[in-house]
């Protein structure tokens, strides 16, 4: 008989032996998942028998943890800042570091203040679905160049209720879009240089959309696409805020500064690495 707890320490050392980051934490969310039980379940009645069918499920996601495919594939939903956003392999999975961009914005509007927002390679829609979460009077756009990262984005929408709220547009970054048009621009824009990709974990080289994580030889390709265009789109005294790598700091807040943005500063993640470059266009500048 496989109990609760059994198959969650059967599964976490297996995960260990595969070299898995967080063997303890992945082996809970797949049982979880597949026994069809909470995480009180398995810390308030842990020797809750499996059936059949409980068993064989969870045993295939351990079989593909143990292959490193990533959890978020396995169950199909990653959980973000306060929401639950579906996930496929069309999208980079969502990840904590990059919820440093709700800190920069979420303090800027409070409540109740109505604003717009564009999001830049939405993928599965984290970035601007959290926000328009936590601002019931924000509305927002999401632009993104795969037609299938865009699918997932609007179910997600729909899945929150944001749709009202929420658009989405094919598109390549800000073509298309007039000047002065939004009042927050955020973006996750791949940074990884192109040489580092194989040195990524499997989880990442192998899973993740290339598109979403091939940021040109140095890793700073879009950025130098995005920093005037980011300024062209934003409206004056409008704030912007974009992830980058832990060693991209300075390349990036002096893209950003050539290009005429304001109070260029860098926020780090809980872990104390540089994660987000943001900064305001000058209130007073004028079209033209």
């Amino acid at each position: 008989m496989t109990t609760l707890v059994g198959a969650w320490k059967a599964a976490r050392e297996r995960l260990k032996a595969a070299g898995v980051d967080q063997p303890a934490i992945d082996a809970r969310l797949m049982l979880e998942a597949g026994a069809g039980v909470t995480r009180l379940d398995i810390l308030t009645d842990p020797h809750r028998a499996l059936d059949a069918q409980q068993a064989a499920t969870f045993d295939g996601y351990v079989e593909r943890r143990a292959r490193r495919e990533p959890v978020s594939h396995i169950l199909g939903r990653k959980g973000f800042w306060k929401i639950m956003l579906s996930v496929t392999p069309d999208v980079l999975t969502p990840r904590p570091d990059t919820e440093s961009i709700l800190d920069v914005v979420l303090p800027a509007y409070p409540e109740g203040m109505r604003f717009s927002v564009l999001d830049l390679g939405v993928g599965s829609g984290a970035i601007l679905l959290a926000i328009l979460a936590e601002r019931p009077a924000a509305r927002g756009l999401g632009v993104d160049t795969s037609e299938e990262a865009l699918a997932v984005a609007r179910e997600n929408a729909a899945n929150l209720d944001l749709n009202d709220r929420a658009a989405f547009l094919r598109g390549d970054w800000t073509a298309g879009l007039g000047e002065d048009s939004f009042d927050v621009v955020v973006s996750n824009p791949p940074y990884i240089p192109t040489a580092h990709i194989e040195t990524l974990d499997p989880e990442v080289r192998d899973h993740e959309p290339r598109l979403a994580l091939d940021g040109g030889e140095d890793g700073l390709d879009a950025y130098r696409l995005l920093a005037p265009e980011i300024l062209r789109v934003l409206k004056p005294g409008g704030l912007l805020a974009v992830e980058i790598g832990h060693d991209q700091s300075a390349a990036v807040e002096a893209l950003f500064r050539a290009a005429g943005a304001a109070q260029v500063r860098t926020v780090k993640d809980l872990a104390l690495r540089d994660r987000v470059v943001t900064g305001f266009k000058n209130p007073l500048e004028t079209a033209g």
